[in-house]
């Protein structure tokens, strides 16, 4: 009996090359495409979905089916991002959607449909060792290694998971599509924030009911330096909006929706040498004893050496070797030794 394995598929080419790569294997493939519905605005969601569907479907010779995860994605996702700027944290949704919606709902229904596992088009790798651990490992391609966005799945959801892309480059994938003669269903590349489109941050939010509330701008010393239209409009590092008039750039160094204040600063002070990180997902297992690492504070972060010293089974302190700048409160910190992914918290 064949192998079932479910692609979820977006229209983009690397899920089409993905899949086609897993169908020359000799798998049965089975397309899953999952609706938000936050896809296209006041256009009709239900009639994109099923265009793409069937623009897949015939390209690749596969049943595609769509399943609306329109509430899920709502509960997990979107109104974990509106929640984290109440709190005054800079969210990272595709660090939520990837456990909690693609290798949680949608690999369960995968599965529901005879799946044994569920491939998308990230650029990584998962290993399994000979003791049986499944290790994430980052996609051969610098440019587009993805490991740092799935760093909060677990063994089980590993053990399901697998991304056919992680040996490839970007342009050997479009050499792939080239040859085989795939054509993605629209030619917009994902974003990090899918759910975004044709408005601001800030609209979004207000929309989703964060009313603006201006506030002080203060210096690290308490003086106030300004105004600001609401915190909401703001992250850690930025330099943008501030308006307020010096001899060098302010930056924003810390927000504080207890008293609705935006902290400034000049650049030397954005910089830090340690931080906390909560609710670490450790990706086999917790270590006994300080671990040196290399550790990526946002996805565009190149990485900085530091040692993680655990002082609980799912918190631990960061000590940078060298201070880092802008250390975000709610992004992911992302654990390495070598191309290995070993754990990843939330900064705190």
């Amino acid at each position: 009996m064949k192998r079932v394995t479910a692609v979820a598929v977006s229209g983009g080419i690397d899920s089409l090359v993905a899949a086609s790569l897993i169908k020359e294997t000799g798998d049965d493939v089975v397309g899953i495409h999952f609706t938000t519905g936050f896809e296209s605005g006041d256009t009709d969601t239900v009639y994109i979905a099923g265009d793409m569907a069937g623009s897949v479907s015939r390209q690749l010779g596969i049943p595609v089916h769509i399943m609306n995860l329109e509430d899920q994605f709502k509960r997990y996702v979107v109104d974990y991002f509106v929640d984290a700027y109440t709190a005054g944290v800079t969210p990272n949704p595709c660090l939520v959607c990837n456990p909690l919606i693609k290798f949680g709902v949608l690999l369960d229904a995968a599965k529901k449909k005879g799946a044994s596992r569920l491939a998308t088009g990230h650029y990584a790798k998962v290993e399994k060792d000979h003791h049986g651990i499944f290790r994430l490992k980052k996609g051969i391609d610098p440019e587009k290694d993805q490991s740092y966005f799935l760093a909060f799945l677990t063994q089980s959801r590993l053990s399901s998971a697998y991304f056919p892309l992680g040996d490839l480059t970007k342009d050997e994938v479009k050499r792939i599509a080239e040859k085989k003669g795939l054509f993605p269903f629209s030619l917009d590349e994902s974003q990090d924030i899918c759910f975004i489109r044709h408005a601001s941050y800030g609209r979004f939010l207000e929309k989703r009911g964060i009313a603006p509330r201006p506030g002080p701008i203060v210096d690290t010393k308490g003086n106030v330096l300004g105004r600001h239209n609401g915190l909401h409009l703001f992250t850690i590092g930025q330099r943008r909006g501030i308006n307020c008039p010096a001899q060098e750039p302010y930056y924003v160094l810390r927000i504080n929706p207890t008293d609705n204040s935006l902290v400034v600063g000049f650049k030397p002070e954005l910089y830090r040498n340690e931080c906390r990180v909560d609710n670490i997902n450790w990706v086999h297992e917790r270590p006994s004893s300080p671990l040196s690492v290399t550790v990526r504070i946002r996805y565009s972060h190149k990485g900085a050496t530091a040692l993680i010293e655990p002082d609980s089974d799912r918190s631990a302190r960061v000590k940078f070797e060298s201070e880092q700048p802008a250390v975000t409160p709610g992004q992911g910190a992302v654990f390495y030794q070598g191309d290995e992914v070993t754990g990843a918290g939330w900064i705190v």
